[in-house]
């Protein structure tokens, strides 16, 4: 009996050394599959990216400026291995401090690595100030490109509070602090000094046309009246310089940059900013359930509501609904 369970005992010994080593081992090969796609994921889009490559930027949606985005431009143009960068764009613009952002963070690349802007649905407003940043900019034929112009928006509900007996009372330090308001009609003066901030945002936007696409002040203001022209128009128009796809904005690369042929087309994404909103959440949610589109526009819409609680200047293509 005692034979049996000294046998008995060996045997759970066994089973408990055999256990362990069963999850060093599994734990092992979790760590050396993570090296492997850590690894991976840094020779394509990490600073420490090893393979040459061709960076793809994306801006698409609401532009509304990012500390993420600001630090992806670094990261690229800190990559030795990224040789050159495809800006991929699809929007409708934003604010203008956004789209100032983003257009001195792609000048600042440029210094770095050669720039090629391709226009994959819309560059308007201030996704166009996204594209001149680039030294070559390509369309497809029926792209929507321009908009130069800039926008201040706000809502006037005094009518809606006279009906339901409100008044807003305030007390400022001059008639034009805290102008406009919705509570009250806006003043001669409260406007005019809106057109003025207006007028010379519109001022900077269309300096920064004519120097980037060299224009001169006839051809500018055949293209700033806030219109948007097909990428069959825009070539004539000089605010793009070719047609096609992307392989044609690669191929600028190759031939006006030097940029070896053939290299990969990597997307460098910016690293998910911290916090949460509900426009976040359900833009996650519905990536997750596989409507990729869905929540591309649920973000977007996000982005755009945070700005327009924020106010400020827009340089944004939207029609009137």
């Amino acid at each position: 009996m005692a034979a049996d369970a000294e046998l008995l005992i060996d045997r759970r010994r066994l089973r408990r050394r055999l256990g362990l080593w069963r999850v060093l081992g599994i734990g092992g090969l979790i760590v050396a599959v993570g090296a492997v796609g850590y690894r991976i994921q840094a020779g394509t889009t990490g600073a420490f990216a090893v393979r040459p490559q061709i960076a793809r930027i994306s801006v698409s949606g609401f532009i509304a400026g990012s500390e993420a985005t600001a630090k992806l431009m670094k990261r690229v143009g800190e990559a030795e291995a990224v040789k050159g960068v495809v800006v991929s764009i699809n929007s409708p613009g934003g604010t203008t401090t956004g789209s100032e952002e983003i257009f001195r963070n792609l000048r600042a690349l440029a210094a770095k690595k050669p720039i090629v802007a391709f226009v994959d649905g819309t560059a308007a407003s201030g996704a166009y100030i996204t594209a001149i940043a680039a030294d070559h900019i390509v369309a497809r034929e029926t792209s929507l490109v321009g908009s130069i112009g800039v926008l201040f928006q706000y809502p006037d509900v005094s009518g809606l509070l006279d009906k339901v007996g409100v008044k807003v009372e305030s007390v400022k330090s001059s008639p034009l602090k805290a102008e406009p308001s919705g509570f009250t009609p806006t003043s001669p003066e409260a406007r005019a000094a809106l057109a003025a901030v207006v007028g010379d945002t519109y001022a900077w936007f269309k300096g920064l046309v004519a120097e980037r696409r060299g224009m001169d002040a006839q051809q500018l203001a055949t293209v700033s009246d806030g219109r948007v022209f097909s990428g069959r128009q825009s070539v004539p128009l000089k605010l793009v310089d070719e047609l096609g796809s992307e392989r044609q904005a690669v191929a600028w690369l190759e031939s006006a940059r030097g940029v070896p042929k053939d290299l990969p087309v990597t997307d460098w994404k910016p690293k998910t900013e911290n916090g949460f909103s509900l426009w976040s959440a359900a833009g996650t949610g519905a990536g997750l359930l596989g409507f990729e589109s869905f929540a591309s526009r649920l973000q977007a819409l996000g982005a755009e509501a945070q700005a327009g609680a924020q106010g400020g200047l827009l340089v944004l293509w939207r029609p009137e609904p």
